[in-house]
Formats: C-alpha cells, sequence, structure tokens
C-alpha cells in the first residue's frame, strides 16, 4: 500500500510538472519530456551536485523496450573521448570533466542502475560514454510516463568549451542526464522507429524535446547567477547561511543552462512583453545600450517577419575574458554574446553575436530541428535572418563595418565565406555534422546555406520569403521538422504566390543547392552591336520613279553572349544598356551552356550585367557577370582607394 502511494505521489508530481502553468496561459508543446532538479554548486571543487526527477511519456502508439539519456558531460572525461579524440587532445587531467550517476531508480525505486550501460550509436567508440541506455523492466506502453530519479555529480572541465570553468567564473551547460527524442517510424520521415540520441562530436549541437523545468540552484551569497529559466524566489540556502537557493521555471524550451560568477554587473530593460536581462563585466557597461539595441531589433524582425516570441523574460550573457570560451552559444531563453571593452561603434561585431545567438531561440527552440543531423536547419537559416537583421537596421552596405571609406555587408561577408573556400564542393547540405571534411562543417552549415537561401530570395521576392517562414513557424513552432517539411511549405507558399511561374514546386531548386555539391557561375561572354540599313524604299503609283528614303534614326541589331560555367541553373535577369543612356532588361533560365540574346535598338550596346540587382548570390564570381564596352576607371580608382582604406584600417586594428 505505502509503495502504491508513493508511485501515485511521483505521478502526480509528473502531472503536475507537465500541467502547470505559470510562464505562458497554456502549453506551447506536447511536453514530452520534464526536469526537476535541486543543484548545487561547489565553486571549490568545481561540481555541480544533484538530484533529478524526469519523465518521459511515451506519447507514439508503439511499445518502447528502453530509454536513452545524454550523458553530455562525460565527453570531456579523457583524451580518448569522441569530441577530444576528432578535435584536439587534452593531456592536462585536471581539466578534465564528467557525469558521475550514483542513483538511478524508477519512480517506485526499482534499481535501473544494473541496467545502464553506455553505448556508442555513430562511431562505436568504447572511450565514449556520452550516451546511456537503459532496458526497462517493463517495455513503455502507448501513453506509459517513464518516471526516474536520478542522483549526479557533474564535474565541469577547467577548459571551456561552451561549458566549463574559469577560477571563479562558471558557465553550466549540458550539466545533466537528458532524454534524447524518440521517433516513431515516420517522423521526421524515419523508416524505423528509435531513440535518437547521437554522441558529443566536435562540430555537433543538440536536438531534445520541449520540456518543463522546475531547477533551483544553490550558490554562494556573493554569487550572480543568470539562467534560461524565470525566477521564482530566492532565499538562504538552509544548511549553510553563507550560500542561497534560486528557484527557476522554464516552460517549453529543449534546455536549461545557467552561469554563476561574483563579477557580473546585472541590466535589465523591456522589449513588448519580454523583461531583458543582461549580464555582463561592470567594465563593459559602455557596451549595455549597443547590446539591448542589438536584442530588441531581433526580437522586432523576426517577430515580425517569422513569429512571436512566446516567452515573456530573456537573458543574456557577455561573458569575461576568462570565461570567452562561453561566448556565442544559445540555449533557447538564455544565450551569449561577445563583445570587448572599448569595442569601436563602427565594427558591428558585437550586435552581429547578439543578433545571431538570440535567433537561435527560434530556429534551434521554437523549431526545434535535429542540429546533430541537420545543422543548417538552424545555423544556415539563423545565419540568413541574422543578415537581414543586421544589413536591415544597421546599414544594406554596412551591416557588419560602417567607415566612410570602407563598408562590409553582413550578407556580403557570409557569401564571401562560402564563394571563396576552395572546399566549397566537398559535400553537400544535408550530411550529419560530425561528417563535414576538412573543416568545412562551418562554411557549409552557416555560409553555404545562407548563401543558397539569400539566391532563394533572389528568386521568389523577398515578401513571399517571409511569408514561407511565417508558415513554417505556424505549422511547425515546437516540433520537429525535418529538410523536406520546410521544402514542403517553399512549395505550398510559393504556388500560392506565383503560381506555376516558378515550375510545379521548387524542387528543382533544392535539389541543386541544399542536396547538391554544384557551383553557379554565369558569365557575359560577349556583345556585338551590328547598324542596320534603315533606307526605305518608295514606289510611285505609275511604278516608274522608285526613290530611296533614308530614317533618321539609325537601327541596331544587338546581340548579347551569355555562359553557364557552374553546374547549377537558375533563372537570371539580364540587364542591357545602351550608349544613349536607355536600358532593356531581359530575363534568361539559365539552363542553356550557352544562350545568345538579340533586341533591336536605336543604340548600341554600352554594357551588359547579368543579376544587376545580386539576387543570385550563389554565383561564385560576380565579376565575370558584366562587361563593358569602353571600361570607365572610376570604379577601378574607387576600388583602389576602397583597398588602401582596408589596410589603413587593419593597421590601425593592429595598433590599437
Amino acid at each position: 500500500m505505502k509503495k502504491n502511494l508513493l508511485i501515485l505521489l511521483s505521478l502526480l508530481f509528473i502531472t503536475s510538472a507537465a500541467i502547470a502553468q505559470i510562464i505562458n496561459k497554456e502549453p506551447l508543446s506536447a511536453r514530452i519530456t520534464g526536469y526537476k532538479i535541486d543543484a548545487r554548486l561547489d565553486p571549490v571543487y568545481k561540481t555541480v551536485s544533484g538530484s533529478m526527477e524526469a519523465f518521459w511519456v511515451n506519447q507514439t502508439d508503439e511499445t518502447v523496450p528502453d530509454i536513452q539519456l545524454h550523458l553530455y558531460m562525460n565527453a570531456f572525461r579523457s583524451s580518448r573521448t569522441t569530441i577530444n579524440r576528432g578535435s584536439y587532445q587534452v593531456k592536462d587531467s585536471s581539466v578534465y570533466g564528467y557525469v558521475d550517476i550514483s542513483g538511478f531508480t524508477l519512480s517506485d525505486g526499482t534499481d535501473l542502475l544494473p541496467l545502464m550501460h553506455y553505448i556508442s550509436p555513430d562511431d562505436g567508440n568504447i572511450h565514449d560514454s556520452t550516451v546511456v541506455q537503459i532496458i526497462l523492466p517493463e517495455p513503455a506502453k502507448p501513453g506509459d510516463t517513464v518516471s526516474v530519479k536520478v542522483s549526479f555529480v557533474t564535474k565541469l572541465p577547467g577548459k571551456i568549451r561552451r561549458t566549463g570553468y574559469k577560477e571563479d567564473y562558471f558557465f553550466v551547460a549540458q550539466w545533466f542526464p537528458k532524454f534524447g527524442v524518440y521517433e516513431p517510424a515516420g517522423m521526421r520521415y524515419r523508416p524505423v522507429s528509435g531513440w535518437n540520441c547521437h554522441q558529443f562530436h566536435p562540430n555537433s549541437e543538440f536536438y531534445a524535446n520541449h520540456s518543463v523545468y522546475d531547477i533551483k540552484i544553490t550558490v554562494p551569497d556573493n554569487y550572480i547567477v543568470g539562467s534560461g529559466g524565470m525566477l521564482m524566489n530566492e532565499e538562504d540556502f538552509a544548511e549553510d547561511r553563507t550560500c542561497k537557493t534560486l528557484t527557476y521555471r522554464a516552460e517549453d524550451i529543449v534546455d536549461f543552462a545557467w552561469t554563476a560568477w561574483p563579477g557580473y554587473a546585472v541590466f535589465t530593460d523591456q522589449w513588448r512583453h519580454v523583461k531583458i536581462t543582461l549580464l555582463l563585466p561592470p567594465e563593459r557597461k559602455d557596451q549595455v545600450i549597443r547590446q539591448f539595441t542589438a536584442v530588441k531589433n531581433a526580437l522586432e524582425y523576426l517577430t515580425e517577419n517569422v513569429g512571436p516570441y512566446p516567452w515573456p523574460h530573456l537573458t543574456f550573457v557577455d561573458p569575461p575574458a576568462i570565461g570567452s570560451g562561453a561566448g556565442g552559444m544559445e540555449y533557447t531563453t538564455i544565450f551569449t554574446s561577445s563583445s570587448s571593452w572599448k569595442m569601436p561603434g563602427f565594427i558591428h561585431m558585437p550586435e552581429m553575436v547578439t543578433v545571431h545567438e538570440f535567433g537561435h531561440a527560434y530556429f534551434m527552440g521554437i523549431l526545434a530541428t535535429n542540429e546533430f543531423e541537420d545543422p543548417w536547419m538552424d545555423e544556415g537559416m539563423n545565419s540568413f535572418w541574422e543578415a537581414r537583421i543586421m544589413d536591415h537596421y544597421w546599414g544594406e552596405k554596412s551591416g557588419m563595418v560602417n567607415l566612410p571609406a570602407f563598408k562590409v555587408a553582413d550578407k556580403t561577408s557570409a557569401r564571401s565565406s562560402y564563394v571563396y573556400s576552395p572546399h566549397r564542393q566537398l559535400v553537400s547540405n544535408k550530411e550529419n555534422s560530425w561528417n563535414y571534411p576538412l573543416g568545412t562543417y562551418g562554411m557549409m552549415s552557416y555560409m553555404k546555406a545562407s548563401t543558397w537561401l539569400y539566391t532563394m530570395m533572389g528568386i521568389i521576392g523577398e515578401e513571399t520569403t517571409n511569408d514561407v517562414f511565417r508558415e513554417y513557424y505556424r505549422r511547425w513552432a515546437f516540433r520537429h521538422p525535418a529538410p523536406k517539411d520546410f521544402i514542403n511549405v517553399v512549395n505550398d507558399v510559393v504556388k500560392k504566390n506565383h503560381g506555376d511561374k516558378f515550375g510545379p514546386d521548387m524542387n528543382w531548386f533544392f535539389d541543386q543547392t541544399l542536396y547538391g555539391t554544384g557551383i553557379c557561375d554565369y558569365k557575359v561572354a560577349s556583345f556585338r552591336s551590328f547598324k542596320q540599313d534603315t533606307a526605305k524604299t518608295v514606289t510611285s503609283p505609275s511604278d516608274t520613279i522608285v526613290s530611296i528614303v533614308h530614317l533618321a534614326d539609325s537601327l541596331y541589331k544587338c546581340s548579347v553572349d551569355l555562359m553557364r560555367i557552374g553546374e547549377v541553373m537558375l533563372p537570371v535577369e539580364v540587364l542591357v544598356h545602351f550608349e544613349d543612356g536607355h536600358e532593356t532588361l531581359l530575363e534568361w533560365d539559365g539552363r542553356d551552356r550557352y544562350r545568345k540574346l538579340e533586341v533591336l535598338s536605336n543604340s548600341e550596346i554600352r554594357w551588359v550585367k547579368i543579376d544587376p540587382g545580386y539576387k543570385i548570390r550563389m554565383d561564385v564570381n560576380f565579376i565575370n557577370n558584366s562587361l563593358v564596352y569602353k571600361p570607365d576607371m572610376v570604379p577601378v580608382r574607387r576600388m583602389t582607394n576602397k583597398f588602401i582604406s582596408l589596410l589603413q584600417f587593419i593597421v590601425s586594428a593592429f595598433v590599437l
């Protein structure tokens, strides 16, 4: 009877945690998982000890025999783990991190420790213990809730890599045992049911269900704490009056991270319904306005063009120099930026990092994509929107750098990283994050994906692109979309807005850009203007007098020779500019290797330019897109001046 009562009380906690509404009026997600953790930071031993009650609900129509959890912190246990073996060798064992589990039971007290074993589903590395499998004593039937209790100690790594410590600074992420995602057959188009629970790889990020979190964190009194949750209570720790316990609640987020450091200065601001908290070193207070401006711009732009930001709270962190390894990382309702003391206002790097990392709240958080398997769906989409936001608010040509003689747009920076990469054709965007060769992960997942998304916008138009993302948000918010789901949204919206203008669907575009490895390169090969005989023969009624009348205007038959050098075939515009100043805009489907376009004009061609609006940003060589009959030296002089300004800027940067 007592055992049954304990089970009932445990299930009541699970139910209340899943249903209780504290932050939002209604649940935003299915809440398949939830966590209640009581954690204590030991700043001397660099550990977080925790007791956790967690649940996973089998919302499928299948019977599931096991559960699988991530133990991310074990990636730092030795130099032979997958994350260390695949990147650099950690030789100082004092900086290792790990998570040790001392107790693992079902809610009824059934001991699961003997049933627990480590698996390496990706590479078979026996030295990697970042995934654990437990064969359940009784399989979970459809609708069952598996509730567990876990006691653990996490030793934070001394070399901060997203997570860890340096001296008295702590950024605590991937710190607790965390359920993988169980995917039934058909979910994300997978053919066979199973747990999606990958190891922690050097390039991989994360994939998790939206969860509810009730977290208690105990730290020394002098520490300032920020987290991804809403602060519900703060009180003295009962067992030690030199410590305090903070209680946080988070709803419908995919991960819970937090930071603690005695040196933080705390600033707050408000954007509509969102209370924003910024933590940073006090010597960087000159960056506060810039940081708040950046995050509010991102909130405004993404809300308008993608969908609403649903939470009433947001925390972001600008780590101190000793914690720089934690910079530039995202955990839905908490993220880290990166700046420095006296950062010049004409360099928008802090703003860019803030805009980018906040954007992950949408493409990693709300639209919870599988970053292990489809990193472009977060990093690429987010980079695309980052560039749009930066260039919108800080200048179309100066989103990254804004000097009178030297400006750099954010979208230009992203494109350059792709088009100038020597490895841009080694692999497609449809690759697991840990399989990108020769350091191509960042270039492909961020830069190429952003560039072809810009190209898509150039073809279908900006407003249609916004409609695509609004519909993508509407259909897939708080779910787990796959690439085909995004493509289906594109096809539906483009069909609705443009009919068959681009064909029955846009699959031809994604086959070449997302799934293909080809490059796009169009070239103006040559052009000619042939003067036509404009004489007109006039015959008298008697047919005895024949006269030749010369028209006042000359007539030219003009031809333009175009080439497709690359493999990618996209529709392009061709602008023909004539000597008398008038212009003609022609269209080419871009499919042929060679195409001649002809036009009649009263004036000779002065110059020809493919893609005059730079819509096809995948084109790897903008220089050969145009050809001029009489080259104008003014652009050359301008480029020379810009190059000199760039050299001056680089020199001054090193001097400063």
